[in-house]
């Protein structure tokens, strides 16, 4: 599925999360996404929780903007691609400001999601301006190469991880949630290794990275973004590396970056 196309106007954020994020104390990733989304007044919020296989999960969320003041938000409750097909949720979308979706299974996304009216209609939303939101599997969704699972470890190997195609949000970045606390890094750059044309966003929890228009992207949270840039790589051996062997990779770039640092894809620049 190839990269959302360019609106008449400008692209909406997207938004992933890396997990876990704060609900009770300090909401802040919540409360920024909803300012993005037009405030407590205008926003409309629609959740998806597709990835979930719990049955509280979407109304959980709507609860919980509801709290945050939006007076607009509604779960809408897709589980098969016959939902996909509904007009009483691609009305919705077609009015929300901001889409959010829950955490769970990324291939429950990908397989319900994908080729379908709904898939088709958010990445039209974001083009146009509206802002979509994700965390945990509904952040490894977003771009157009989405990691569908790993093992833990800090190696490259070139078993290290399964890609399937995601929603195609952006083809710039590869995301990776949860990313500190389940040693995930391997599982990245073995991605990276595969396609290094992108960027890797390895998000910890509590922490989103608001990728704007033109994707330039600032954290917000508690945690940290790993930041993985694999432009100038001048040597891999993920070509000749075998089942379970490490894998060779010089020249790639990392940055860690924390509340308020910035990563621009155009130049490839980082700042704290």
């Amino acid at each position: 599925m190839a990269p959302s196309p360019a609106g008449k106007g400008e692209r909406g954020y997207i938004v992933p999360i890396g997990g876990a994020e704060e609900k009770l104390r300090n909401p802040e990733i919540l409360n920024r996404f909803v300012e993005i989304c037009g405030g407590v007044g205008p926003a409309r919020i629609a959740i998806i929780p597709t990835a979930s296989e719990l049955e509280d999960t979407g109304r959980n969320y709507e609860k919980l903007f509801r709290e945050l003041g939006v007076q607009h938000a509604m779960v809408l409750p897709i589980t098969t691609r016959a939902d996909c097909e509904d007009d009483k949720y691609t009305e919705y979308l077609e009015r929300a400001t901001g889409i959010f979706m829950t955490g769970g299974n990324q291939l429950r996304l990908s397989t319900t999601l994908g080729g379908t009216k709904v898939a088709q209609l958010i990445r039209r939303r974001n083009a146009a301006g509206v802002h979509i939101a994700g965390t945990s599997a509904g952040a490894a969704f977003m771009p157009e190469h989405m990691i569908a699972g790993g093992a833990e470890g800090s190696t490259p190997s070139p078993d290290k991880v399964t890609l399937a195609p995601g929603l195609g949000l952006t083809n710039n970045f590869i995301i990776d949630q949860h990313f500190r606390q389940r040693d995930r890094l391997g599982r990245l750059l073995t991605a990276l290794a595969y396609n290094p044309f992108a960027v890797g966003i390895g998000l910890d929890e509590d922490t989103a990275a608001f990728i704007r228009p033109g994707d330039s992207l600032e954290v917000v949270g508690s945690g940290g973004i790993t930041v993985v840039d694999p432009s100038d790589l001048e040597f891999s051996s993920m070509d000749r590396a075998s089942r379970g062997e490490p894998v060779s990779l010089i020249g790639v770039r990392l940055h860690i970056l924390v509340q308020g640092g910035t990563f621009d894809i155009a130049n490839r620049t980082a700042r704290p």
